[in-house]
């Protein structure tokens, strides 16, 4: 059974900034949509914490599903005491007009496993692009 992970009150995300561009040539096949984005993940608790993977779900409005887990974020395992907070960028390459969401998993300076929820923000293919 898997540990459990327990949610602390003052971590949070914040989505900074989405970026859309259009790249079929370097695209896997079928997914030619990229949103890079911006995320700055906030310690406002009395802990420090130590980030040490992610999760991504993609849900995309043609009904494809992506779950993307993985080990540190963006390879790095940052610690973030309490005040700090560390800024990311990443990218996801979609099929189409998707919501993105999930969580960073990490543990707290007493050893506990701790979540962190993304909350779902929207990629959303231009008319353009379509």
């Amino acid at each position: 059974m898997a540990s459990e992970q327990i949610e602390i009150e003052g971590l949070g995300v914040h989505l900074d900034k989405v970026i859309y561009r259009y790249d079929p040539e370097n695209a896997p096949e079928g997914r030619p949509h990229l949103f890079i984005y911006f995320v700055t993940i906030r310690n406002y608790s009395d802990r420090a914490v130590t980030l040490v993977g992610r999760r991504w779900v993609l849900t995309c409005r043609d009904g494809h599903t992506m779950v993307v887990e993985g080990e540190g974020v963006v390879g790095e395992k940052p610690r973030l005491r309490p005040g700090e907070s560390y800024s990311i960028s990443s990218f996801h390459m979609v099929s189409a007009s998707a919501v993105a969401q999930g969580s960073f998993h990490g543990v707290d300076s007493s050893g506990r496993h701790i979540v962190i929820r993304i909350p779902a923000f929207p990629l959303q293919v231009p008319q353009r692009a379509r």
